[in-house]
């Protein structure tokens, strides 16, 4: 496949080189590229879409002016009053879980308490039983003082 391709250069208003790229045989358009116009890059490449908007300044007494800037405010105001209650939704969650969280402490502690009464009670019925039960093999001699004269 041969590639046969031509470029056109031309410098538009804003003194960018705006070099054009045509390919023939593939098919594919190329996107033209932006080439500062002064060797040294004294400022930025601008899209050809942001051109009309970096030098378009509005009058302050023009109505269209009056519109943005209200819109600009709405949407100012909209955004402070969603942060604002944003931070008060999480302030209340916050008190919300520090008085679950002191109230499963409180939990906590009685049922450690319980536990410990619990255990106590437990291991004094054990020892109990221990007292009573007697060693296998070893007998013990009762005398049933109704046999004794026979």
């Amino acid at each position: 496949m041969s590639k046969t391709s031509q470029q056109n250069t031309a410098t538009d208003a804003n003194g960018v080189s705006v070099i054009h790229t045509q390919a023939h045989t593939s098919g594919l358009q190329q996107v033209p590229q932006l080439v500062p116009v002064s060797p040294g890059g004294g400022g930025k490449a601008v899209p050809p879409s942001k051109q009309g908007k970096k030098n378009s300044f509005l009058d302050r007494n023009s109505d269209e002016y009056r519109q943005r800037r209200e819109r600009n405010n709405m949407a100012v105001k909209k955004s402070r009053l969603k942060s604002k209650q944003k931070a008060q939704d999480t302030l209340q969650r916050v008190n919300q879980l520090k008085e679950e969280n002191e109230r499963l402490e409180a939990k906590i502690k009685l049922l450690t308490k319980e536990l410990g009464v619990l255990k106590d009670l437990f291991l004094e019925h054990a020892h109990n039983l221990a007292d009573n039960v007697q060693p296998v093999g070893t007998e013990t001699t009762t005398t049933n003082p109704e046999n004794n004269g026979q």
